[in-house]
């Protein structure tokens, strides 16, 4: 079985590869078209991608999924519109495909120019969030690329639905179904054929908890992106703005917990703490949260003491880790030893305070008076992302177009040879 397996999913990445070298040829006009033609398609067939979501939902229920996995894993009428408008948002977007980098002529006259090529065949592994199966196809199309996507099983229903779609409108507009292609997600065999594919794909992006996510970079020969685990802070500063810093907090906790730009720990600093404590737990237990806090915030019974797990867990629910810090240093001392280097965020109406802040932070994203919820491809101008890298090389951040590039150097000569010596 392994070895039928491991065939079925090696079978595929050739076919993404045929895929891929006809993208490499197809205009700017022909992509965007297909991308309209995708977005189109899933508004017409909407009903089919619900009926499909309710399956995967009760199975879901049945299996005791969380609350935040059912956040992800559900489709509705907007969700569907919204990423049918990512697409169309994509198109809209430049092509970076044979964008010029940079380029000169030698001395010797010859003529280099380093250009934006396509990735080639990219492997997406991803959890229970059916968005993304969309998402990756509409980047990876008009960034040039196709995809190989290995959804989980709890999204089965919902995804072999959505690439249905997906292909017939590639079909429909001229270019190659195999462009997007959905792997088996039953067996986790699958997984490791795919990140380990060395030479059939080309870049393997994982995308979900820290479990999954740490097996595939430690597991694969393919080069990997790292994304996304979000331990996410809200530092608010002694000079800060306290109905603004409540604003933010509440933004970046409750808007959706379920994603990885939710704030999971809330920082305040001491000079504040009697005024500010009070409030935002008032608000958030308002809200339904949880405070895990520290022994200044543990002082109202309504906050439990924070045990020294609570500071590096990604909730994704209703919970938020407090505590209170004597200083700027602190706070980012704390960050440094608690973040996951995905978006931190500071209060403050001090200008130095801030500086110090996003210059001493190591994360992907670092915001200064606003919310962390703004971490997104879509709200970065992207249209879509394929992800958010936490890692420091090649792309750092949320992932559009421009992060499913390499490049490579095209040099022109008339007759040049190299001397002996």
């Amino acid at each position: 079985m392994t070895d039928d397996l491991r065939e079925q999913v090696h079978a595929a990445a050739r076919r993404a590869r045929v895929a891929a070298n006809e993208l490499v040829l197809a205009t700017r006009e022909s992509k965007d078209a297909t991308l309209h033609e995708m977005a189109a398609a899933l508004r017409t067939r909407a009903a089919e991608v619900l009926e499909a979501n309710a399956k995967d939902l009760e199975a879901g229920r049945a299996a005791g999924l969380n609350q935040g996995l059912l956040d992800r894993l559900a489709l509705t009428e907007a969700r569907i519109d919204g990423v049918a408008q990512g697409l169309e948002t994509v198109a809209g977007l430049a092509d970076p495909i044979g964008e010029v980098l940079r380029g000169s002529i030698l001395p010797n006259g010859l003529e280099l120019k380093q250009v934006r090529v396509p990735m080639g065949v990219v492997g997406m592994v991803y959890e229970a969030r059916p968005n993304v199966t969309v998402d990756a196809a509409g980047l990876a199309l008009k960034s040039g690329n196709a995809a190989l996507l290995r959804g989980s099983s709890t999204a089965e229903h919902s995804n072999t639905a959505l690439v249905a779609i997906l292909r017939d409108a590639l079909e429909t507009a001229g270019l190659p179904a195999d462009a997007v292609q959905l792997l088996p997600c039953h067996d986790r065999a699958s997984v490791t054929h795919l990140i380990t594919a060395r030479g059939l794909v080309d870049l393997v992006i994982p995308r979900g908890g820290a479990g999954l996510i740490n097996a595939v970079v430690q597991q694969a020969t393919v080069p990997t992106i790292e994304t996304g685990v979000g331990n996410v802070h809200v530092y608010v500063d002694a000079s800060a703005d306290l109905d603004m810093a409540l604003r933010i907090v509440l933004n970046s906790k409750t808007r959706r917990t379920s994603v990885c730009n939710a704030a999971e720990s809330l920082l305040v600093h001491a000079s504040i703490a009697d005024e500010f404590v009070p409030r935002v737990t008032d608000a958030l237990t308002a809200q339904n949260v949880t405070i895990h806090g520290d022994e200044r915030f543990a002082r109202d019974s309504r906050v439990q003491a924070a045990t020294d797990e609570d500071w590096d867990t990604e909730y994704l629910s209703l919970d938020i880790a407090a505590r209170v810090v004597d200083s700027l240093d602190e706070a980012i001392g704390h960050i440094a030893e608690h973040g996951s280097g995905h978006t931190e965020a500071i209060v403050t109406s001090d200008l130095n305070a801030a500086r110090r802040f996003t210059t001493r932070v190591d994360a992907a994203a670092v915001m200064v008076n606003a919310s962390t919820a703004f971490t997104d491809g879509g709200e970065f101008g992207m249209g879509a992302e394929i992800g958010i890298s936490t890692q420091k090389l090649h792309a750092r951040g949320p992932m559009g177009l421009t992060e499913l590039t390499s490049s490579k150097w095209v040099v022109w000569g008339e007759g040049h040879v190299r001397p002996t010596s």
